[in-house]
């Protein structure tokens, strides 16, 4: 079911624990059981309807909180999906409730160091879809840089750096995916990355002698960042996706 996209394995789990799956017609209701690659799988019109109730979150992360479990002293940026904090453009908007933190996760990482868009949600499918390892949506960063300090004294990158930034680095001995990276003006750079790596964009520019000073990422898919202000959030909207 996971791997035809019609759920998680873990709501997959709970689907046919209560019934709610058909194959080739027939209800299964205990987990584990084999079948044809060619058969029929169908989701019972409660499953549909708890699919369509999970809800999936965008924040604009400040600098100084972390995206999952914090270390001591630091700050999960869950703490700032509160009422207070909902960016609500219509009053026709779903107000939080204490069902949306079921299962809530976030789907991604952002530095604590960075700002910018981070997705939080109780969807499995979306999760996978944004950091499965077969993901291929795109995250765009716009990314403020300097000379590395007794590495390099001209900000300005040469033909051939500018393009290993692109194609030809790598991290922890594995080759990055290509990526799209362009100057935006003469201190920014922006970043088009279809992966995730710890920490990825700063230690990309360190490997060519740049030094971040500040990182945001502003697009995910084709889920932009868009006016959303810094430290506030906002539900998924049903016609957005990534």
């Amino acid at each position: 079911m996971a791997n035809r996209g019609l759920c998680s394995r873990r709501e997959a789990d709970e689907f046919i624990a209560k019934g709610w799956v058909k194959v080739d017609g027939q209800v299964v209701d205990q987990l584990g059981i084999k079948v044809p690659p060619n058969a029929k799988i169908e989701l019972a019109p409660e499953a549909r309807k708890a699919l369509k109730s999970l809800v999936t979150i965008l924040l604009n992360k400040p600098v100084g909180y972390v995206s999952g479990q914090p270390e001591k002293n630091y700050k999960p940026a869950v703490r700032l999906i509160t009422p207070a904090n909902q960016w609500r453009q219509s009053p026709n908007e779903p107000k939080l409730e204490r069902r949306h933190f079921e299962g809530l996760a976030p789907a991604g990482r952002l530095d604590i160091d960075s700002q910018g868009l981070l997705v939080f949600t109780q969807n499995g499918q979306i999760a996978k879809r944004l950091i499965g390892e077969e993901s291929e949506i795109e995250k765009e960063y716009i990314v403020r840089v300097r000379p590395k300090p007794g590495v390099r004294t001209d900000i300005r990158l040469s033909d051939e750096e500018l393009a290993l930034l692109n194609h030809g680095l790598s991290l922890d001995g594995r080759p990055l995916k290509p990526a799209k990276v362009e100057w935006v003006n003469e201190d920014q750079l922006r970043f088009i990355l279809k992966e995730g790596r710890k920490r990825q964009v700063r230690r990309m520019c360190e490997a060519v002698g740049l030094e971040v000073t500040g990182l945001k990422r502003v697009r995910i898919g084709k889920v932009k960042l868009g006016s959303l202000p810094e430290g506030k959030w906002r539900f998924l909207r049903p016609d957005e996706e990534f």
